[in-house]
């Protein structure tokens, strides 16, 4: 069984608009994306059994914003399968409103934040309300950290070192960094390591081959393997092809002195139960 920590559910344009669709084809240069999302499809690409956490996004500064009735409603179609995140834009008034409502009324599991695409730091003592709330309910929190296509959010909001002092004055919360945190992965996981609970996902990195070996390496030096999740990142990449990067990154360094990355945990990372790690079980 394979748990994908980080895939996407919405529909084009209800949930963004041409700006957002425009500026997100440049996160990759070697394929075209289809950002028509469904749950068949993602099944498709996937010849292994997998479990999914599933999340829409709210950030109104970029243009993207999935009612979290219809991530709900996404669950709904295959329970046994997904395990649907809440979003808030804490920008906007009514947030905490939504944060409630997504858990206790739409019975989401946990939180998905994007700071640089709403335009808020999670340190901003302004969201103790939302961490606290994740540590009284055991709500595990996913945010985006790292690089990011649209022009108009700034990276000031994104850098890992901001969930320091995050898990300093909440140490309960579960905490994961969405991407490794590229290319901030030193912060990223400087950060894992010095707290318990805090995580990080490896989802939309394979097709950077080299920056991946780079900061697996960067993992397997630190002594941080069992902190690093599995995702996706789907629509952007699928299951199977980040499988396949994960277990080819060696194959590159033939003919070098270079350090292999430790194959064993690589497959630890891909198999690794996540659910049970976050409280999801």
């Amino acid at each position: 069984m394979i748990i994908d920590v980080h895939s996407h559910v919405w529909e084009y344009p209800e949930h963004f608009g041409d700006d957002f669709l425009g500026q997100a084809r440049r996160s990759r240069v070697d394929a075209e994306i289809d950002f028509t999302v469904c749950y068949e499809g993602y099944l498709a690409q996937s010849r292994e059994e997998v479990r999914t956490v599933v999340f829409g996004g709210k950030a109104r500064l970029s243009g993207l914003w999935v009612d979290d009735r219809y991530v709900a409603g996404c669950v709904a179609q295959h329970p046994d399968a997904l395990i649907g995140f809440l979003s808030v834009d804490p920008t906007q008034d009514g947030w905490e409103r939504e944060l409630r409502e997504g858990h206790q009324d739409l019975g989401l599991r946990g939180i998905k934040l994007l700071p640089m695409y709403a335009g808020f730091n999670p340190n901003d003592p302004l969201l103790d309300p939302l961490w606290e709330y994740a540590r009284e309910h055991r709500l595990p929190v996913l945010l985006h950290t790292g690089t990011t296509f649209i022009s108009q959010a700034p990276l000031a909001c994104t850098f890992p070192r901001h969930i320091d002092p995050v898990a300093i004055r909440f140490p309960e919360v579960k905490i994961v960094m969405a991407h490794l945190g590229h290319p901030y992965e030193g912060e990223c996981v400087v950060v894992v390591r010095k707290h318990p609970n805090v995580y990080a996902d490896i989802s939309a990195i394979h097709y950077r081959p080299f920056q991946l070996y780079h900061s697996l390496m960067l993992v397997q030096e630190y002594g941080v393997w069992d902190k690093i999740l599995f995702g996706t990142d789907y629509p952007f990449t699928t299951v199977d092809a980040s499988l396949h990067g994960l277990r080819s990154l060696n194959n590159m360094l033939e003919g070098t002195a270079l350090p292999r990355l430790d194959a064993d945990q690589i497959e630890a990372v891909i198999y690794r139960d996540s659910l049970k790690i976050l409280g999801l079980e």
